[in-house]
């Protein structure tokens, strides 16, 4: 469905020093720097995944969704979706996808959220039984029946990014690029969208193709994540897979009552306050059930958890591992 490849793209930025001199001579000569945003970056993507395209700022993420969408052409390589070459054939490309920038806006800024969504009916060709049919489904399952009459301006950034979900599936696109969805969200509307992104990629088979900082979305939505860095694809696989690459270290977290127990091999301190402990615990030296054993025979177990590494600390230890 998506088939990238050797994607290379360079960028011509000006220069100058800082001070009135140095801008004044810019105005008559400027010095440039070239930068190499994406360097032979290949991949491809089947229908229906939920892929996250995850890396450090300035690595080439929204370079490659941009291009992708037909927004940039590339300086050399081969991008094709659903048969065609995006910015060659951007018409009949962009009918077929759907693009929500987290600080960008589809929706025009003065008028009502409902006036935007007719336009873009328009826009699209999409026809009014399909539009009626579609919206009611979006309104319905994002929550955004009272935001359709009021303007733009006047709705909070979460409101606002249900509202651009809405807008970028209202011509039922099969693929959705999502750069940055949830950025700058308070807790309960990113579970929101989050669990929208879910049931929309289970029931209409949409493939979804997520950029974040934010590792709960990669952790929640994504299947699969390609990590790139410098402008080049690291690392390709699985999330569950990464995760055994990066440690096989466990976190036990328990609240107890009686004497602080003594920790046996494979277990390391990491925190102790009164009534609780938080170890880190290797399995090749003590399994998770013999731990607890261990210091159930000690001390009254209240509560306990085990976790495994989270996401963030997964592409974090993967950062240092790359450098980058």
């Amino acid at each position: 469905m998506i088939r990238v490849q050797s994607l290379n793209k360079t960028f011509r930025v000006a220069q100058r020093q800082a001070g009135l001199a140095e801008a004044v001579k810019a105005l008559f000569s400027r010095e440039y720097s070239t930068i190499q945003a994406l360097k032979d970056v290949s991949f491809s993507i089947q229908e229906g995944e939920m892929v996250g395209y995850i890396g450090p700022n300035g690595a080439g993420k929204s370079t490659t969704i941009k291009i992708m969408c037909g927004i940039l052409h590339p300086d050399s390589g081969t991008c094709e979706i659903n048969g065609r070459i995006p910015w060659r054939d951007r018409k009949n490309h962009v009918a077929t996808i759907g693009v929500v920038f987290g600080q960008r806006s589809q929706l025009w800024w003065d008028v009502p959220v409902i006036d935007s969504f007719k336009l873009l009916k328009d826009i699209y060709g999409v026809g009014e039984q399909v539009y009626r049919r579609n919206l009611d489904e979006l309104v319905e399952l994002l929550g955004i029946s009272e935001l359709l009459v009021k303007p733009t301006r006047s709705l909070s950034l979460g409101q606002r990014m249900r509202c651009e979900l809405a807008a970028s599936l209202l011509h039922q696109p099969r693929i959705l690029f999502l750069d940055e969805p949830t950025i700058g969200l308070d807790a309960v509307s990113k579970i929101a969208v989050r669990q929208f992104m879910k049931k929309l990629n289970q029931e209409r088979g949409t493939t979804v193709i997520l950029t974040t900082h934010d590792m709960q979305d990669i952790e929640v939505l994504a299947e699969r994540i390609i990590l790139i860095g410098r402008g080049q694809i690291l690392l390709d696989g699985s999330l569950s897979e990464l995760k055994r690459r990066s440690t096989a270290l466990k976190t036990i977290t328990m609240e107890y009552r009686g004497d602080v127990p003594r920790l046996g091999p494979g277990m390391k301190l990491v925190d102790s306050r009164e009534g609780r402990l938080v170890l880190e615990l290797d399995p090749a030296m003590c399994s998770a059930s013999e731990a607890i054993s261990a210091l159930a025979a000690q001390v009254e177990v209240l509560d306990l958890s085990i976790s495994g590494v989270s996401a963030e600390e997964m592409v974090a230890s993967l950062y240092q591992e790359y450098k980058i």
